[in-house]
């Protein structure tokens, strides 16, 4: 059986074992979308600036070039143009080179998913599991839960660090009034945007931007800067809602993905390059 994934042909095995290296919903870790409805007040301060402090559910984005019908998540950038196969998706301005990565790309072949290995930070901070945010006045930690992976944004003014380039990258923030902006550089280019295999190479620049807008939401958004993949920024946005009934879970990537040892999807960090 073959069904049609983003205009591509691909085996019906292979999209559903790509879906299930993803981290489980919330409804499958016995959360379900649905709970109390979040605390009503004022956005929280540490020492006059926004507390981003709490256990925060986000919006699950596979896609960064489409628009939720529900208004979760949305495209920020109005000057992308419609896809006319689908209302709510943007054509992203791929380079030539950016183009060819993303048509070449087939979870089939390879996805460096099915080795539980890092997400990289686009990809993590599109997935479906909650993130715990601890605050001080120097830094800010993100602790994901898929993988137990973590995140240290300095917020002392320090310049980017030279550093031999990671998966996470190298982020640090500072003030805009209230709203935190992270800047993120020195990515190793291997890993994908997000689930449904977007492009990125190490040329890739985030642009975050955290503010808390009361105390149950925080509004996030995220510019994408890559020279060698778009032709110019373009920008992705989506609200966090804090879950106050919700603790941070152990979770594991371990061997014995079935679909991988038995031929389904194949491994490689970078299968089209």
């Amino acid at each position: 059986m073959q069904i049609r994934w983003n205009g591509r042909m691909a085996t019906a095995a292979a999209v559903f074992a790509f879906v299930c290296l993803l981290p489980a919903p919330g409804t499958a870790q016995g959360r379900g979308e649905r709970g109390p409805k979040p605390p009503e007040g004022p956005a929280p301060k540490l020492n006059g600036k926004p507390d981003f402090s709490g256990l925060w559910q986000r919006p699950y984005v596979p896609d960064m070039s489409v628009t939720s019908p529900d208004g979760k998540t949305q495209v920020a950038d109005a000057t992308l143009p419609d896809d006319p196969k689908n209302k709510n998706r943007k054509e992203l301005p791929f380079t030539e080179w950016g183009k060819k990565q993303w048509e070449a790309y087939d979870p089939a072949n390879g996805d460096y998913t099915g080795g539980c290995l890092p997400f990289g930070l686009m990809r993590s901070m599109n997935s479906p599991d909650p993130i715990q945010i601890m605050q001080s006045d120097k830094f800010m930690s993100l602790l994901y839960e898929q993988n137990t992976w973590f995140k240290i944004i300095p917020l002392d003014g320090r310049a980017h660090r030279d550093i031999v380039a990671t998966w996470f990258g190298d982020s640090v923030g500072k003030w805009d009034g209230d709203t935190l902006v992270v800047d993120s550089v020195n990515f190793n280019g291997k890993t994908r945007l997000d689930t449904i295999g977007h492009p990125h190479s190490d040329q890739v620049h985030y642009i975050e931007r955290f503010r808390r807008v009361d105390l149950g939401h925080i509004a996030y958004e995220v510019t994408v800067d890559d020279p060698k993949t778009f032709t110019r920024p373009w920008k992705n946005s989506r609200i966090f809602t804090l879950r106050t009934d919700w603790e941070i879970m152990e979770y594991s990537c371990e061997e014995n993905n079935k679909d991988f040892l038995e031929g389904h999807i194949k491994g490689g960090l970078n299968p089209t390059q």
